[in-house]
């Protein structure tokens, strides 16, 4: 089954805080970190301890992420927008701690941590009004206008990105053939986004491959491989291991 990163992007608020979604279609718990499903019904064994699929992945959130906060909060800044320092403190804020040992830990003034907990409550707001204009904004817009979403864990957030779906569309048609192989691949960078999210979907979110199968896989519909395969990981649709012994696909 695979599962494209807009899954995250298009969670609600309230499945962002839990760290899943369930996929009422399919009946799976599906994690938003990194896209492992849970079937509803099935039990899973954790240790010594059996799980149904929901608690089992609220602990292998916990295991395997260290908890829903850490992985929000250590996500890129270019999806956060916090600094280095504005992390810091929302991990103290998480922990409990006050604002006068915040302060003495991180060697600043008290008034600073105070600023940034203003700011903060300020952003909060902001972003809940933008929300809603964008959910306005949404519901009017054309279909075919609105843009593809950024995978979660996209290198370059740039222009590459601004496209929409009618231009996916006609992209995948200009550069697939009916029997759904690549007949070349692209020199823009925009373009060869609009392929590469194409060729991610032969891949199961959540297995690991040896290099040899996604060779083989990728193969089936373009002979060179190679550039395909090295933009996956170059582009942030796929990671491997440093050895290249593993390869999978980035939710």
């Amino acid at each position: 089954m695979n599962y494209s990163g807009d899954v995250f992007w298009r969670a609600k608020i309230e499945d962002m805080v839990k760290g899943y979604v369930f996929r009422e279609e399919n009946a799976v718990f599906l994690c938003l970190v990194c896209g492992k499903s849970f079937e509803k019904g099935v039990i899973y064994p954790n240790g010594t301890e059996f799980f149904d699929a929901e608690k089992a992945i609220c602990r292998h959130i916990v295991d395997e992420h260290g908890g829903v906060f850490r992985s929000l909060v250590e996500m890129d800044r270019k999806y956060t927008g916090l600094s280095e320092i504005q992390q810091s403190i929302l991990k103290a804020f998480h922990e409990g701690k006050g604002d006068n040992e915040i302060a003495r830990e991180m060697g600043i003034e008290k008034s600073t941590v105070r600023n940034h907990r203003f700011k903060m409550r300020e952003k909060t707001k902001q972003a809940r009004v933008f929300l809603a204009l964008m959910e306005l904004v949404e519901k009017e817009q054309n279909q075919g206008e609105k843009l593809v979403e950024m995978h979660r864990n996209a290198q370059m957030v740039d222009e590459r990105y601004a496209i929409t779906m009618e231009e996916e569309k006609k992209l995948l048609k200009k550069y697939f053939r009916e029997d759904g192989k690549l007949d070349r691949y692209p020199i823009k960078a925009k373009d060869q986004i609009v392929v590469l999210r194409k060729v991610v979907t032969l891949f199961e979110t959540g297995k690991k491959y040896s290099e040899k199968e996604v060779n083989s896989i990728i193969e089936g519909i373009f002979e060179d491989y190679a550039i395909l395969r090295r933009n996956l990981i170059e582009h942030g649709f796929m990671k491997r291991r440093p050895d290249g012994s593993e390869y999978w696909i980035v939710f």
